[in-house]
């Protein structure tokens, strides 16, 4: 397979049936990698990749374009397993963190692990998980705000200054900046 280029543009859009995309994507040639998330608390709005519109115009399945948000403003905080097997997905990873109206997400360990490092009392909401084509299962700490980010970090890591810097610097302050796409 090809290595996957960056494409960073990521689209919301909404399709009569949902139930056409698992029939079109099985349809799709072997090398796309196809995906696409419901945009949490809507009925019918979805985001996806670049690679997976094209290949979605390609195959002339039906959508409607609702917004195109810049992906690279989606800032990826990856553990050295999660680098080396999503490296070529991040931009679905970032899709994944725009249906939840994230900024930010954050590698946070692997299912199965028996400590991820952090306290999970308060609920499992701003977690979400991304299978590795590899196999692995990381877990995901979602951000829509860079304060929570940099507060989390800070005490994940215990200060760790590359993860701090990396907070700091998420292009988005809010989850208020992404583009509405209604």
């Amino acid at each position: 397979m090809a290595a996957r280029r960056i494409m960073n543009r990521l689209y919301y859009f909404t399709i009569e049936d949902e139930s056409i995309l698992s029939e079109a994507f099985s349809q799709l040639e072997k090398d796309a990698y196809a995906i696409t998330y419901k945009v949490a608390g809507t009925e019918d709005v979805f985001v996806t990749t670049s690679e997976t519109k094209d290949a979605m115009d390609r195959n002339d399945i039906p959508y409607n374009l609702l917004a195109e948000e810049d992906g690279s403003r989606i800032a990826v905080w990856h553990s050295p397993l999660s680098r080396e097997e999503l490296g070529d997905y991040e931009d679905a990873v970032r899709a994944l963190a725009l249906a939840y109206r994230a900024i930010a997400v954050a590698c946070v360990g692997v299912n199965g692990e028996s400590n991820l490092g952090f306290d999970l009392s308060n609920g499992s909401k701003p977690y979400t998980y991304f299978t590795a084509p590899a196999g692995h299962t990381f877990i995901w700490r979602l951000f829509r705000e860079r304060d929570e980010a940099v507060d989390f970090l800070s005490k994940l890591t215990a200060g760790e200054k590359k993860a701090v810097e990396w907070a700091e610097s998420i292009p988005l302050s809010s989850s208020k900046e992404l583009k509405s796409y209604h």
